[in-house]
């Protein structure tokens, strides 16, 4: 299994496809263990995409002992990218955490970042975000995984595609299914998310940066993202009017991945 001693921790990741240098990374959950097809149809068609677990689930442990955070993340992906001898990636965070992360690589390493995609990114938890998070939290801890699931599921999938995709979405194999049984991971992972900051750094990071905002989206809607686009100085952003928190559906992901590979392309 490929699994690298990074940052005080085992981390487990995968490579996969053949090209420049990318890495791809989500929220709660991971792209690893068979998953890959979630990533964006064609990304390992053109690039050599990296993806991974993030600190406590999967096969990457943790050390309970660091603090959590955005920033303790980016740095786990900046020494992977150095223990693989990749420069330059075409660095895709999207919804949720991963776009948090990839803020903070480009900050702090622009030499990783060619350029950067966010989606259903913040620049920091306002107490609307924050208090959602945590809730989220709270019912996982006292309510149990299967009542985290259906809460959450249902803030981030639009109406129409949610009911009638619902039981593919629930249960083990379904959605955020890697934090099933891993209650201690998800609050460390909500105390990162809920601190996140990066509002006094934006008009440092360089990157060439696309943020996507998605229309629909009642967690990271244009409320968290507008303010990362107007703060970035070298941004791009599109709006995707009828989007919810996750891209789902056949013509959502045909559009996502146009927007996307466009993008990608011009750097």
């Amino acid at each position: 299994m490929p699994v690298a001693q990074i940052n005080g921790h085992n981390m487990y990741y995968e490579v996969h496809g053949e090209g420049p240098p990318a890495v791809y990374i989500g929220g709660w959950d991971t792209f690893c263990h068979g998953r890959s097809h979630f990533l964006a149809r064609g990304m390992t068609d053109n690039y050599s995409t990296v993806i991974i677990d993030y600190r406590g689930i999967g096969d990457s442990d943790d050390d309970l002992s660091m603090t959590p955070s955005t920033e303790l993340f980016a740095d786990d992906i900046a020494a992977l990218l150095d223990h693989l001898n990749m420069k330059s990636v075409y660095f895709v965070g999207l919804v949720g955490m991963g776009a948090c992360i990839g803020q903070w690589v480009a900050l702090k390493r622009p030499d990783l970042v060619r350029c950067m995609v966010n989606m259903g990114c913040w620049t920091w938890a306002d107490p609307m975000l924050s208090d959602q998070l945590q809730s989220f939290g709270d019912i996982h801890e006292h309510a149990g995984f299967s009542a985290f699931q259906s809460m959450v599921a249902s803030y981030s999938f639009r109406p129409d595609y949610y009911n009638a995709n619902r039981e593919k979405l629930m249960g083990p194999g379904g959605v955020w299914g890697s934090l099933e049984g891993r209650i201690p991971a998800h609050l460390r992972f909500i105390q990162a998310c809920r601190g996140h900051d990066i509002r006094p750094h934006l008009k440092d990071i360089a990157a060439p940066t696309l943020v996507l905002h998605a229309g629909q989206d009642v967690i990271t809607g244009p409320r968290t993202t507008m303010p990362l686009e107007e703060g970035l100085p070298n941004s791009t952003g599109v709006m995707m009017e009828e989007v919810a928190h996750v891209v789902a559906g056949k013509d959502e992901k045909i559009a996502f991945c146009d927007i996307l590979f466009e993008f990608l392309k011009k750097h």
